[in-house]
């Protein structure tokens, strides 16, 4: 669903006065960035298996971006036990996620001596942030 619009259909989605897709989405997708910076770094030192993780974790959290647009959109339709537990659980998803990206970013970036470490750095401070702010999610739904 998400992974179907163009960066600028998708910032426009982000900028609607609607429930969703909103920040939850936003969070995932920003940690499937910092999955992405890390896959390049990856590839740079050489590291296949912090590669093939890497795109994992970008799948899984694209993945995660649409669910939360689903789950917050079955909240808003219908508030009970279980549309609030899936609110709570997707972006308690995208914090672990993140933090294996940021994990995964620091383990790559340290094989690094080129100028690819600020790719490697950058994913590592993107997902940081991402799983700080899914975290607060949760707390808040």
């Amino acid at each position: 669903m998400l992974n179907e619009l163009r960066v600028g259909e998708l910032l426009a989605a982000l900028g609607e006065r609607t429930p969703a897709p909103a920040s939850g989405a936003a969070t995932a997708l920003t940690a499937a960035l910092a999955a992405a910076l890390v896959e390049l770094a990856g590839r740079f030192a050489g590291d296949e298996e912090a590669v093939i993780r890497a795109k994992a974790l970008v799948t899984q959290l694209v993945e995660l971006a649409d669910e939360d647009v689903e789950a917050y959109t079955a909240f808003m339709a219908e508030r009970n036990d279980a549309t609030r537990a899936r609110i709570i659980e997707v972006p308690e998803h995208v914090a672990a996620h993140a933090d294996e990206v940021a994990e995964l970013g620091e383990r790559v970036g340290a094989e690094l001596s080129s100028s690819v470490a600020g790719d490697a750095e950058a994913a590592v401070e993107l997902a940081r942030a991402a799983a700080r702010v899914a975290r607060r999610l949760a707390e808040l739904n």
